[in-house]
């Protein structure tokens, strides 16, 4: 394997560390498989001593390193955690003890082998793959540095020292210490270690992308709204990946409106998030049509300005080989980046869409990091389409309420406040009354007037508005009717149009801003004639409130543009305008009146929210 493999697999580990519990879990287990191997050895010798010539000092080194195992389980046990250096050092001696202990009885039928195995599976169950094969080439180097004291008669010369000194020889077999054999031995320790490092390897990796996947799905909070939760999983996708910049583009399957969002990493109060200005172009630039699902870009050249290249996969993570790199030119152009990650997402029916990470850091294989990738996304999808829905479920039950209060209202407040504003009236019309005193009761019934009139604005913004292409122009009508009759301004609704079809969420924006622009004219022209027209013409809606009032305080004709440099013009109306990427034209003559002209492209693929 490549160092480009052991960083991927690295890589892993950092995103899934291994819990301290989990860990001393860990430790106890093998303290205790340790012990139960080591007692099982020496029952079998026991009850068969040929295995290691009846050697006293086989018997004795196995009785240390039970001793070994009961020490580890007592220090497991007082202490609160493993530290690494604890579990280097249990597992150096792991290795150390079946080469020494070898040299009384090799081959695979010996009962020492087993140590070996049980040593590989605990550096496999503790680590992964390049652990578990360096403590095979251990242990196969240890039998090998026994190999050659058999050879330079090391053993020998040890077991003349023991006589002189009156004890047992070691009775050490040097028969499987052979090259032949032994080298036989070591191929299979290898390939054992292999074995077992590479299933380990892929449980923990396994476990890691789950642990990921958990840790992401945890930023899903419908606290946080739609807006802060896709902040927060973009967020810890660029931290997983190691990305500067995402990119979040969703459109609505109903309006065709296209989202942008832009994340940040890097900031100190954590990933900024914004959505970003609309532009004409953002569909072909983001929603392009494409056969791949999730891909990476990247650009050949030192420099990372050459010509792009594409690895991708389908829907079903299979690879794609002709997808064209071409398509992402128009997101260059837009937005600088050497290389990039993109993978597709689809909340229920109504919305869909792509993220993408700017000059990401990939470690392993390319088409192995993008199936996670979309299995990422394909996890996390319901959980965020749930957030959606519950805010809106919310929502919906706020408008219910507002709508409850409004009525509430309107059968009380309003209607109290109607009848203490007749009752004035009556009394300002008794005869006797000075002329002072008929002054104070008709500003209070114009107090009392006013108050009816804003509680009814009230009512309005309150109520949720369910219009639609075949309801608007009546609706527009009855507001218009209901203006003049509570207010005395003459006003008047003309439209060019019959039958027409506007997506809803720019017939309620249109509904609002009839509202909004005559709440204005009551308020602050002082009008006595108003006139809204709906039209269409040049492939284009337009929307024109006129009165004959006072105007705005300057003069001329002004885009919209032009009156947000300038910070003129009706607040809510302009973003009201904006949230259908709509126009707004004011024209104002002081003393004369206003024009308020509002343009909305017909064709609403590329509007923003």
């Amino acid at each position: 394997m490549s160092v480009r493999a052991l960083r991927h697999r690295f890589l892993w580990r950092l995103r899934a560390p291994a819990d301290p519990g989990e860990v001393r879990r860990t430790e106890r287990w093998l303290a205790t498989a340790r012990v139960g191997l080591a007692v099982s050895a020496l029952v079998a010798i026991w009850m068969d001593p040929v295995e290691i010539r009846y050697s006293v000092w086989a018997y004795g080194l196995l009785f240390v390193y039970i001793l070994q195992g009961v020490a580890v389980i007592i220090l497991l046990r007082r202490r609160e955690r493993s530290t690494p250096a604890f579990r280097s050092v249990v597992h150096a001696a792991d290795v150390l003890w079946p080469a020494l202990m070898s040299v009384f009885a090799t081959g695979l039928a010996n009962p020492f082998f087993l140590f070996f195995v049980f040593v590989l599976a605990a550096a496999a169950y503790r680590w992964g793959l390049w652990e578990t094969v360096g403590t095979a080439a251990s242990a196969v180097t240890l039998l090998w540095i026994d190999s050659m004291a058999f050879h330079l008669g090391f053993f020998d010369w040890l077991d003349g020292l023991l006589l002189r000194h009156n004890l047992p020889p070691l009775r050490a077999v040097a028969t499987d210490f052979e090259p032949k054999r032994l080298f036989m031995l070591s191929i299979s320790l290898v390939v054992m270690g292999l074995l077992l490092g590479y299933l380990a390897e892929q449980q923990k990796q396994l476990r890691a992308e789950k642990a990921v996947i958990a840790r992401v799905l945890g930023k899903a909070r419908v606290e946080a709204g739609l807006t802060g939760t896709l902040q927060d999983i973009v967020g810890e996708m660029l931290r997983l990946y190691g990305a500067k910049r995402g990119l979040v583009v969703s459109q609505e399957a109903n309006s065709k409106r296209v989202f942008v969002g832009d994340v940040r990493s890097g900031n100190p109060g954590g990933h900024g998030f914004h959505w970003l200005d609309p532009l004409p172009s953002d569909h072909d630039t983001y929603l392009f049509s494409s056969p791949v699902e999730s891909c990476f870009v990247w650009r050949m050249g030192k420099d990372g300005r050459g010509k792009m290249e594409l690895a991708g996969i389908d829907a079903e993570g299979r690879k794609v080989s002709n997808a064209p790199a071409t398509s992402f030119d128009r997101l260059a152009q837009q937005h600088e980046f050497s290389s990039l990650l993109m993978v597709s997402f689809i909340f229920g029916r109504e919305w869909w869409g792509r993220i993408f990470l700017l000059d990401p850091s990939l470690a392993g294989e390319i088409d192995e990091e993008l199936r996670f990738l979309q299995e990422l996304v394909r996890q996390i999808g319901p959980a965020v389409y749930n957030v959606y829905l519950l805010r809106r479920l919310r929502l919906r039950a706020g408008a219910v309420e507002r709508a409850r209060f409004a009525r509430e209202l309107h059968d009380g407040a309003v209607q109290s406040l109607i009848a203490v504003e007749m009752q004035v009236d009556v009394l300002r019309r008794q005869p006797g009354n000075s002329d002072s005193m008929s002054q104070e009761l008709r500003r209070i019934q114009g107090l009392l007037r006013e108050e009816v009139l804003k509680l009814r604005e009230l009512m309005q913004q309150m109520k949720s508005l369910d219009v639609d292409s075949r309801r608007l122009l009546g609706f527009l009508t009855d507001v218009v009717e209901r203006f003049q009759r509570e207010t005395g301004i003459a006003a008047r609704f003309y439209s060019d149009l019959e039958e027409f079809e506007i997506p809803q969420p720019v017939c309620r924006e249109l509904a609002r801003i009839v509202q909004e622009g005559l709440v204005n004219v009551r308020k602050h022209s002082g009008a006595h004639q108003v006139l809204v027209r709906l039209s269409a013409q040049n492939g284009l809606w337009k929307l024109t409130i006129e009165d004959d009032g006072c105007g705005f305080p300057f003069a001329g004709r002004f885009s919209h543009v032009e009156e947000d440099s300038q910070g003129r013009g009706p607040l809510v109306i302009k973003e009201r305008v904006r949230l259908i990427a709509g126009e707004l034209t004011i024209e104002s003559i002081p003393g004369q009146g206003a024009r308020l002209e509002i343009s909305i492209p017909q064709e609403q693929k590329a509007a923003h929210g």
